[in-house]
């Protein structure tokens, strides 16, 4: 089973996000990045990009797909992990930690409210195999 950890609100898609005051640190989960098999490559936004719930805001590409990153709360960016770039497969050895994608200012921090917490998006992936 996936690791899901308890301090991160999901989406349906498969990203997770960390809340630090304004600041939500987002990322692919475990589910998503063994699902995607091995990464090999990932494209992300500039800092100061701004993006709205469900934008597309990357792509993740694996040796079996490609998958687009959609954003989980609308804001700006204040930081890309730009060492991804350079070593994608460090998502699949550390999708919760090392291997975030992209730090975002919130401009509504209303919208986690419709994001998954950790024993719903468990049930939700339970229910989708």
């Amino acid at each position: 089973m996936s690791k899901i950890p308890a301090d991160l609100k999901y989406t349906e898609d498969d990203e997770w996000v960390r809340v630090e005051g304004e600041i939500a640190t987002i990322g692919v989960t475990d589910y998503a990045q063994d699902s995607l098999s091995d990464i090999v490559y990932l494209e992300l936004p500039n800092e100061g990009d701004f993006f709205g719930v469900g934008e597309t805001f990357g792509v993740v590409e694996s040796v079996k797909a490609a998958a687009d990153l959609l954003m989980a709360v609308s804001g700006d960016v204040t930081a890309v992990n730009e060492d991804l770039i350079d070593t994608p497969e460090a998502i699949n050895q550390d999708p919760y930690g090392a291997a975030w994608l992209v730090k975002v200012k919130m401009s509504a921090p209303d919208e986690l409210d419709n994001l998954m917490d950790a024993a719903a998006y468990e049930k939700y992936l339970s229910e989708r195999e």
